[in-house]
């Protein structure tokens, strides 16, 4: 069941679980839909969202899954809604630049980071647990390419839970503009930055916080001292559960060279590099991210549940 809020200017609808949590005041976590659409195969995708999910509820908060779909912005995702999403073909990989577009022409819609950080927003959720931000692709000194993540998290106040910067990312450069745009990145538990697969970039994180209260009222003391955007939490994935960057480097590094012999571009260069990736490490990137995906939601339930306190 859903609830839509009848506002022309926000057309939001509720699933009756986050409804009935935002009438609580319960802890509620966002997550975004293009892992569900672009990350994975059915209905792998779909079991990987609802341990995702179960993970959130048992930390204690409920979890919001959001997608486009006819029209509207769906808070929360029933089973049925999962399912369709997850079989569903060509479906729009939305940021801050088609979102708008995209609930005017209807169809479906995943949305990546900054689009979700939007949506949550909106619906009034804090709290954002993802795999991994974009960030500065590498050679983006040439083409530019920099994603609509990073500025999202100086402009829009939600705190987003991730693995750091995907691997397959310049993280220098990514940190450089994460700095630069005022985005307090807090490594949870270590000193170094995550990367992704792996527990260490070899960069250390600007700020390092311990626990899930601290991250909360971080973000509370940003709205109180009226700093624009969110924060960036770098949670590392689970030791038992990391690729050693010395291992992934070269098949980055090959992934990376057939993108560019194929001139791959724009929003298809992240879901090629990460399907190559997958095929030359047999899979056992994807075994990885879905850990630290788990991972990143218990963190993220932790911080909602800290929040509302």
């Amino acid at each position: 069941m859903t609830t839509t809020v009848n506002t022309p200017s926000l057309p939001l609808v509720f699933s009756e679980e986050v409804e009935i949590a935002r009438k609580n005041g319960s802890p509620i976590v966002a997550l975004e839909s293009t892992i569900i659409t672009h990350g994975m195969p059915f209905p792998q995708n779909v079991e990987t969202a609802r341990r995702v999910e179960a993970e959130i509820r048992a930390n204690g908060a409920v979890p919001a899954t959001i997608a486009i779909m006819d029209g509207k912005i769906h808070i929360g995702l029933s089973d049925a809604e999962l399912d369709v999403l997850g079989q569903a073909q060509n479906v729009a990989k939305l940021s801050r630049a088609d979102l708008a577009a995209k609930l005017v022409t209807g169809g479906f819609g995943a949305t990546t980071v900054a689009a979700t950080m939007i949506c949550a927003d909106l619906a009034g959720i804090s709290v954002f647990a993802t795999g991994g931000i974009g960030g500065v692709h590498k050679g983006a000194e040439i083409t530019f390419d920099i994603s609509a993540d990073l500025r999202e998290l100086s402009e829009t106040p939600v705190t987003v839970v991730a693995a750091g910067a995907k691997a397959i990312l310049d993280i220098p450069k990514t940190l450089e503009v994460l700095e630069t745009l005022g985005v307090p990145v807090i490594a949870y538990g270590q000193d170094d930055f995550p990367a992704f697969w792996s527990r260490s970039s070899g960069i250390q994180a600007p700020i390092r916080m311990d626990s899930a209260a601290d991250i909360a009222a971080a973000q509370k003391m940003r709205c109180d001292l009226g700093l624009p955007g969110g924060q960036l939490i770098a949670n590392p994935i689970p030791q038992t559960s990391e690729i050693a960057a010395d291992v992934l480097a070269p098949v980055i590094a090959q992934a990376i060279a057939e993108a560019d012999a194929q001139n791959i571009a724009a929003k298809s260069v992240t879901p090629f590099l990460l399907k190559r990736i997958f095929e030359l490490t047999e899979g056992k990137s994807l075994a990885a991210n879905i850990d630290l995906v788990l991972n990143n939601a218990r963190l993220a339930a932790q911080i909602a549940a800290a929040g509302v306190a």
